[in-house]
């Protein structure tokens, strides 16, 4: 169906799961790789930091996005995913503790984003005040705000982390990148690292809130007549299928004019796949969430999510929603659920807050 992304930014929206994935399993008639088309596209779109080309995994075909692939694939493996429970625990204890006396918290920016971001920043070995200022511009970036101050400030701080671990290395995912035998430039480092912080902060933050919202208002999850409620791992399946932290995206750009389900794809034209629509398209979607492998969530072909990744993602939501629930298990959301309030933006599924309200609690000792 067409649409237009961003007003003027004119595109191809895909909405049956069958279709999308024929075209993300089809890089040589679907490249990802915008070049041809950003020459006559609005430079000014605010969207373009989302969808211009890069040097890196996701907006490149062939040779340059095997070698691209590669660093990040082999960077990700080393992920130790033991680490990561008592990681969160140390962390998620700390931030309960700042809120926690209160009996009231914006949830989603007092909890899960310094818990997504802390835990981010470890692994990638990435300081606070860089990623804090890189965390600054993601969001930004997501929201479609002034592209030319995204780009500037990601790109420094980006070049500052890989100026850091070229003469202090670690045990991380930035300094396996550097120390990669593809031997990526800084310019080509920045561009894997604007892909990991997009990729490793904001989707994973907006799968938790979500994820939380859907555990603390259905009945299947909440009602006091059944003490085996349903898990939060059948929480975040349930989520990832019918409402994923990623609405609109894995763009790609025909080589040629193309036929696809009775509609002409013009040739270096987007084609956008809606994963909300696809993973909820009644050809695919059963009711039958728990482990289900088919949904779009983490897309599919030689763009998916690394499959390093995934399990690191899905272990992270897990762990901080369990954290939080442990510790304040008679937590509720404060407001109707119709009242919350989503970001703007074509390609996120992202609240601006989730205000909830508990029973006060002392701080936990550390």
């Amino acid at each position: 169906m067409p649409v237009e992304m961003w007003p003027g930014v004119p595109a191809t929206m895909v909405i049956k799961y069958r279709t999308a994935v024929r075209i993300l399993n089809d890089p040589d008639r679907f490249p990802a790789d915008p070049s041809i088309w950003q020459k006559t596209a609005p430079v000014d779109s605010p969207i373009m930091p989302m969808i211009e080309y890069r040097p890196n995994a996701i907006r490149t075909s062939g040779a340059e996005h095997a070698r691209y692939r590669s660093a990040m694939n082999d960077a990700l493996a080393g992920i130790d995913l033991n680490t990561l429970r008592p990681m969160v625990e140390r962390s998620a204890m700390t931030v309960i503790n700042t809120f926690c006396e209160r009996g009231q918290a914006d949830v989603l920016n007092e909890y899960v984003a310094p818990m997504v971001f802390s835990v981010f920043c470890q692994v990638l070995g990435c300081p606070q005040d860089i990623g804090e200022r890189v965390a600054a511009a993601s969001a930004a970036m997501f929201d479609s705000v002034d592209t030319d101050a995204v780009n500037a400030s990601m790109g420094e701080a980006l070049l500052e982390l890989t100026h850091l671990k070229r003469s202090h290395p670690g045990d991380d995912i930035t300094t396996r990148m550097v120390q990669h035998e593809s031997g990526l430039s800084d310019e080509e480092m920045v561009h894997q690292l604007v892909l990991l912080f997009a990729a490793g902060v904001e989707p994973p933050l907006n799968l938790i809130a979500n994820t939380l919202v859907l555990m603390l208002t259905d009945p299947r999850y909440t009602s006091s007549e059944n003490k085996f409620h349903l898990s939060t791992k059948t929480a975040l399946d349930e989520r990832l299928a019918t409402d994923p932290p990623m609405a609109n995206y894995c763009i790609t750009y025909p080589r040629q004019p193309i036929l696809i389900e009775d509609v002409w794809l013009q040739a270096n034209q987007p084609v956008i796949i809606s994963m909300a629509a696809c993973n909820t398209d009644p050809e695919m979607n059963t009711g039958e969430f728990l482990d289900n492998g088919w949904n779009l969530a983490w897309s599919t072909g030689p763009h998916a999510c690394p499959a390093h990744a995934r399990p690191f993602s899905y272990l992270l939501a897990q762990e901080i929603i369990d954290q939080l629930l442990d510790a304040l298990p008679e937590i509720t959301l404060a407001v109707p659920v119709d009242q919350l309030v989503w970001r703007p933006g074509p390609f996120h599924r992202a609240l601006t807050n989730l205000p909830m309200v508990f029973p006060p609690s002392p701080q936990w000792r550390l």
